[in-house]
C-alpha cells in the first residue's frame, strides 16, 4: 500500500470541498442536522476508505436527498430515517453480490454518460457558486454569507473569488511545486477572515466533543414511509449509477492494479456502514461519488494519504469544536469552493475521450440532455433503454 504525505497529497485532500461544503453548510443551517455527526461521519469514513481501498476515495453528500431535503426544509428525523433505509438496501446489495450482476448489465457508454453527467452538473453548481445564484447564497439572502462584504463596487464578491481564483488555477493546476488545491483553499480562507468570516472563530472554545447516538430520536413510521418514497427511491438509481458503477470504473482509469479493491461490492458494503452510522450520530447521508474521485485526483490525490488527511482533519475538527466545527470551514469563500467544483466537473467529463463511435456519443447525449431537464436517475435508465435499442438492432457493432 503506498501512502504518501506530501504536498501533492495535501492538495488533492482539499480538492472536494467544494461539493462538501455548500450541502454541508445547507443541511446543518436549514435542516438542523448535528455539525459534530456531519464532520465526524466524513472524517471517520475518508479514513476508513482509505485504509480499505489503498487508493483516493471521495465521501460525498448523496446529492438527491440532500437537494430536497434542503428545499423543502425537512426535519432531521426524516433525514436520518433516509439513512437507515439507504444503509439497509446498500449492505444488502453488495453483501449478496446482487451489485455485481447488475453491473454487468450496465454498457460502458452509461457508464461514460453518468461520468459526462456529473462533472456538467459539478461544472454548472460552481459557475452558480461564483455567480451567487446556488441555493443556499439564495436561502440566506448573500453571495458569500459567512463574509462582511458581498460586492466590490457592482460585481459581486463571490464572482470576484471565482475569476480571480479560477485564473490561479489554471496556473498552478498542472505544477508539482505549488499544488493549486493548497493555494486555493488556504489563501481563499485567509482573505475570507479578513473579509469578516473571522468574527465566526471569535467565540470558539476548543473541547472534546463527542456526538449524542440519535439526537433527534428513533424516526417514526411517517417518517420513514416518507423517507422511502421521496428520498430514497430517487436517490438509489443516481447512487448506483454514480457512486458504485462509475465510481470503480474510473478508480481503475486512474489507479489500474492498484484500485482492485474498489469493487462494486465493497463500495455498497462501505456505503451502507457509513450511512448506518451517520443515520445514528445525527449526520448526513453520504455516498463515493465519481465526482469526488475526480476532484481529489485533478487536484493531486494519488495514494490514500489524501484520505488519511482529510479524514485527520475533519475527525480532529468535529471532536475539537463540535457544533462550532462549521464556523471553522466558513472562512472559505463560496466563491472559492466554485472554482473547486468546476475543475473537478471538467477532469470528470474527461473521461469520455475514449468514446468515438456516433451511437455510443448519442447514450451521453441523451443522458446529458435528460439529467439537465429532469435528473440523473432518470437519465441513467434513458440510456440503459437506448443502448437496450441499439443492441437489440445492432447499432453498437
Amino acid at each position: 500500500m503506498r501512502i504518501s504525505l506530501n504536498r501533492m497529497e495535501w492538495a488533492g485532500s482539499v480538492g472536494d470541498l467544494g461539493a462538501m461544503l455548500p450541502l454541508a453548510f445547507a443541511m446543518i443551517i436549514v435542516n438542523g442536522l448535528s455539525a459534530t455527526g456531519l464532520f465526524l461521519t466524513v472524517g471517520v469514513f475518508y479514513l476508513l476508505g482509505g485504509m480499505y481501498y489503498r487508493v483516493p476515495i471521495a465521501v460525498q453528500p448523496m446529492k438527491v436527498i440532500s437537494a430536497y431535503a434542503i428545499a423543502q426544509s425537512l426535519s432531521p428525523a426524516v433525514i436520518s430515517a433516509s439513512g437507515m433505509i439507504v444503509a439497509v438496501f446498500l449492505f444488502i446489495l453488495g453483501a449478496s453480490g446482487w451489485v455485481n450482476k447488475a453491473s454487468r448489465l450496465i454498457p460502458l457508454p452509461v457508464i461514460r454518460g453518468v461520468q459526462v453527467s456529473t462533472g456538467i452538473l459539478l461544472l454548472l453548481k460552481g459557475v452558480y457558486l461564483a455567480a451567487g445564484t446556488s441555493g443556499l447564497q439564495e436561502t440566506l439572502g448573500k453571495v458569500e454569507p459567512f463574509l462582511s462584504y458581498q460586492a466590490l463596487g457592482p460585481i459581486p464578491l463571490s464572482l470576484v473569488f471565482g475569476l480571480i481564483f479560477g485564473f490561479v488555477t489554471l496556473k498552478l493546476i498542472n505544477s508539482k511545486r505549488v499544488p493549486a488545491g493548497l493555494v486555493v483553499v488556504g489563501f481563499g480562507a485567509i482573505l475570507g477572515g479578513f473579509l469578516g468570516a473571522w468574527r465566526g472563530l471569535a467565540d470558539l472554545s476548543p473541547g472534546f466533543h463527542l456526538p449524542q447516538l440519535f439526537p433527534f430520536g428513533f424516526p417514526s413510521g411517517e417518517e420513514f414511509s416518507f423517507a422511502l418514497l421521496a428520498l430514497v427511491l430517487p436517490q438509489i438509481p443516481m447512487t448506483l449509477g454514480n457512486a458504485v458503477i462509475a465510481n470503480r470504473d474510473l478508480s481503475y482509469e486512474y489507479f489500474g492494479e492498484e484500485g482492485r479493491r474498489v469493487t462494486d461490492r465493497a463500495l455498497c458494503i462501505s456505503m451502507g456502514l457509513a450511512n448506518g452510522f451517520a443515520a445514528m450520530v445525527g449526520g448526513m447521508p453520504v455516498c463515493h461519488g465519481a465526482g469526488g474521485l475526480a476532484a481529489h485526483y485533478r487536484f493531486g490525490a494519488r495514494t490514500c494519504g489524501s484520505n488519511l488527511i482529510i479524514g485527520v482533519l475533519f475527525v480532529l475538527l468535529a471532536i475539537g469544536f463540535g457544533p462550532q466545527s462549521v464556523k471553522v470551514l466558513q472562512l472559505i469563500p463560496m466563491g472559492v469552493l466554485g472554482v473547486l467544483l468546476v475543475f473537478a466537473g471538467l477532469q470528470l467529463i474527461m473521461a469520455a475521450r475514449d468514446i468515438t463511435a456516433r451511437p455510443a456519443q448519442a447514450v451521453i447525449v441523451l443522458m446529458l440532455v435528460v439529467t439537465l431537464i429532469s435528473n440523473l436517475a432518470w437519465a441513467f435508465g434513458a440510456g440503459i433503454v437506448l443502448s437496450m435499442v441499439f443492441v437489440k438492432f445492432k447499432v453498437f457493432q
